[in-house]
């Protein structure tokens, strides 16, 4: 019989529940059954490299909590990336969610999402921390670390918002109870 330590295991089932995460994020609802959405993984030294970005962006912008999060990144063996594009549903006038008269005015506006878009990428999002507590695995989304993933351009270019969920199997969640920060 063979003699399996924590430590061997840990990395291999954070990565197995990401994937199964990402199918998750990929089976969630979506508006008019359209897919904006782009969904990847990072490991290892892509997360490393993920928080040095995250440093930068906070030393460029004087903001502390994004050097908070760019260390907390170093706890999670496996982080999921969620992205969307940003393309009108095709409602026309029957909408209007986004401000706009319809889904030609609003793409006038190619940096304003349509709200079916924002909408999908939480779903997934939800979808996919569930089934992560489902496996009793500490996650958080991250903004933050989304934004430092489109910089670092781990999505493609199309991508425009994006959300992380960085993932843990330590005693205490890492990703909450952090180091309150001040501005």
């Amino acid at each position: 019989m063979a003699h399996l330590l924590e430590e061997d295991l840990k990395n291999h089932q954070l990565l197995d529940v990401a994937q199964k995460m990402l199918l998750a994020a990929r089976t969630a609802p979506k508006g008019r059954g359209r897919n904006t959405l782009h969904l990847s993984i990072i490991t290892g030294k892509e997360i490393e490299d993920l928080s040095s970005v995250l440093h930068q962006m906070g030393n460029e912008s004087n903001t502390s909590f994004y050097h908070r999060d760019a260390d907390n990144l170093l706890q999670a063996g496996a982080i999921l990336l969620l992205g969307t594009s940003i393309k009108s549903l095709g409602l026309g006038n029957i909408c209007q969610l986004c401000g706009f008269e319809n889904c030609e005015a609003k793409d006038l506006h190619p940096q304003i999402p349509c709200i079916y878009n924002v909408g999908d990428l939480h779903l997934a999002a939800g979808s996919a921390v569930a089934l992560a507590a489902d496996f009793r695995i500490d996650n958080r989304i991250m903004f933050s670390v989304g934004k430092a993933a489109l910089k670092a351009k781990l999505l493609p270019d199309d991508i425009k918002i994006a959300l992380a969920i960085p993932l843990s199997a330590t005693s205490k969640n890492p990703f909450f109870d952090r180091p309150a920060v001040h501005k």
